[in-house]
């Protein structure tokens, strides 16, 4: 009867917000608001980046864009340093975190999936080994497990081009190293955002609840789901009621032991909101 609701989750919009312009046809109230939580963001953003070069710092921040929402897994905290070294000007140390991230999230994948995979002709490829620094490896080994996405193993081969031009002596790194961190950093967002996002249309989510995000009942087994979803996530059914955000707090119901189709599911929850 129940499924599994993802709760947690990081973003952050704050890019998005800043590079937002008012628009004449918005009511006064509106315009003052929208400037108020603009000079709110900028304070944020003096105390955490500093004063000197404030203007090339924003338009830093602007241009790396706003996180996806993304469950809590293997990328989020080095991502935000990611973050700080490009908005401080650091491009060639965000170009190479980046490298480093990529890699540190194939190697956590790998490790933690492995033993799933035990019947399989790649775990005598990978089962004795407690790292690994070879990409096209990584790669094809979690295609073959079906734990990437067609477009993320895709994404992940162009991130590789790029990292080897980081990583590898390149004398045109010390001139192009700001527009090498910057197409890193917009791969690796969309790797994230489409393997690791806490809300959207993928294979794995009931996408027809209005406002929330749940797991489908045939993907609750699969070895990628059990180790990075099911932690970001609480088993409710179709009836609970959220008596707080922060921090997620439910109330949920006695149910009859029987299964359901995601369709029940659904049509379920969506009455009770109607209620």
């Amino acid at each position: 009867m129940k499924r599994y609701r993802v709760i947690s989750s990081d973003f952050d919009t704050r890019a998005h917000f800043l590079s937002m312009e008012i628009k004449e046809s918005w009511e006064t109230k509106n315009k003052e608001l929208h400037k108020a939580n603009r000079e709110r963001i900028l304070t944020q953003l003096r105390d955490e980046f500093g004063t000197l070069h404030f203007d090339q710092k924003v338009k830093n921040f602007i241009d790396f864009g706003p996180y996806s929402m993304s469950v809590i897994a293997y990328h989020n905290k080095f991502f935000h340093h990611i973050r700080t070294s490009y908005v401080m000007g650091a491009y060639y140390t965000a170009l190479t975190g980046v490298s480093s991230l990529g890699e540190r999230i194939l190697n956590h994948l790998i490790l933690n999936l492995r033993t799933y995979h035990t019947s399989s002709p790649e775990y005598k490829r990978v089962y004795k080994k407690s790292s690994f620094d070879n990409w096209d490896l990584a790669i094809e080994v979690l295609t073959n497990w079906n734990v990437l996405l067609p477009e993320v193993t895709s994404l992940f081969k162009r991130l590789k081009v790029v990292r080897n031009k980081a990583i590898h002596f390149n004398p045109e790194t010390d001139h192009n190293d700001k527009d090498l961190a910057f197409e890193a950093i917009k791969l690796l967002k969309e790797i994230i955002e489409l393997q690791f996002c806490g809300f959207g249309n993928r294979p794995w989510f009931i996408t027809n609840i209005p406002g929330e995000i749940y797991l489908k009942k045939e993907w609750e087994e699969k070895p990628f789901i059990k180790e990075v979803y099911l932690k970001n996530c609480l088993l409710v059914g179709p009836k609970h009621e959220v008596k707080s955000v922060i921090p997620f707090q439910i109330e949920d119901y006695e149910y009859l032991e029987k299964d359901i189709s995601d369709e029940e599911f659904a049509a379920l929850r969506i009455e009770k909101h109607g209620k």
